[in-house]
């Protein structure tokens, strides 16, 4: 082996403990013993271990000026976006700072990149973009020690969360459906698995909680993932007399909308028409489309700067980020259909 090829894992292999156990003594983050930290420091001066391109005797102070941001496999161009707009909130704060943003890839539980440029030391922090139900990026990276928040919310207190307050949207944009005479809500979403469709559908429930009125279950429907499915919901909803259908977000609201212009379905006229969320790809739409529109560009921003406040080893907050607008347009407007 070597000195010039030494890595985290070889250090780890060499004292038989963990690659994360390295990390930590290394970073001097997370809990480990005294006697584990001093293991790992002799072994490094020993062989000369440069992590981050730097002196041994001084590794523990310094900094990459990398972070990495997660890039979901399932995301899909259409939801392009959405990942830009947060994207750009990042890096204006990270190039302020003086730092670089590097893109990992997750797909479903497959962590291996984020895990590799983790335990080779090549970032100070990451932001995950997306939070699921059984979050397997984030109890990894609780356990290496490195300084991380998650867009989104989650299940785990103990994790750093930065998201839109989308309960609370949805709940608005439901009720003022429901003040203007909207009482049979279909819904449309995607996977149970993604904690964003609990809490836009808690919002939604709400909602109807609230003003009273009995939510029909028998017309939402969730983890819905192919044309053909929304194509057979929509001729579904056709025929059992709804007032207005809500998608959970542009993805499938645009999907909706494709197939209507297919099917001759008139939006407003034939069928009431919401989103639960909004962007450039519903910009052009007619009728305009009712929905919510964020700052995904601020939540972005919002996002860094805590992570850069966990790096230099600040107090952080949770933050419930109230940038958000009903938008009240023409495809949900109450005519006769005809």
């Amino acid at each position: 082996m070597g000195r010039d090829k030494l890595t985290i894992a070889d250090i780890a292999d060499a004292l038989g403990v963990s690659k994360t156990t390295v990390s930590r003594a290394i970073s001097g983050k997370g809990r480990i013993s005294k006697e584990t930290i001093d293991r790992v420091h002799e072994y490094v001066e020993k062989y000369n271990y440069k992590p981050y391109g730097t002196d041994s005797k001084t590794f523990k102070s310094q900094k990459t000026h990398n972070i990495a941001v997660t890039w979901s496999g399932d995301y899909e161009l259409i939801e392009m976006p959405y990942f830009q707009n947060v994207l750009k909130g990042i890096i204006e704060v990270m190039s302020d700072e003086g730092y670089d943003v590097m893109i990992s890839l997750i797909v479903n539980d497959h962590i291996e990149n984020l895990r590799r440029i983790v335990d080779e030391g090549k970032i100070d922090g990451v932001i995950l973009t997306r939070t699921l139900v059984n979050d397997m990026p984030s109890r990894f990276l609780k356990s290496s020690g490195i300084p991380f928040v998650c867009i989104g919310s989650s299940d785990d207190d103990e994790v750093t969360q930065i998201d839109n307050d989308h309960f609370e949207a949805c709940r608005e944009l439901t009720s003022a459906l429901i003040h203007q005479g909207h009482k049979r809500i279909a819904l449309i979403g995607g996977s149970s698995n993604h904690i964003i469709t609990k809490t836009r559908y808690g919002g939604f429930v709400k909602a109807f909680h609230d003003a009273k009125v009995t939510l029909d279950t028998s017309i939402i429907f969730l983890d819905v993932n192919t044309d053909k499915r929304i194509s057979d919901i929509l001729s579904y909803l056709l025929t059992v007399e709804i007032d207005c259908l809500i998608c959970m977000d542009d993805t499938y609201a645009l999907r909706v909308i494709d197939i209507c212009k297919n099917e001759h379905i008139r939006i407003a006229e034939d069928l009431r028409l919401a989103s639960f969320y909004n962007s450039t790809l519903l910009s052009g739409s007619v009728p305009a489309i009712t929905s919510l529109d964020f700052n995904d560009r601020n939540l972005g921003a919002v996002a860094a700067r805590t992570l850069l406040q966990k790096i230099n080893s600040e107090e952080v907050h949770n933050r419930m980020l109230k940038t958000y607008e009903v938008m009240l347009r023409e495809s949900t407007r109450m005519v006769e259909k005809y």
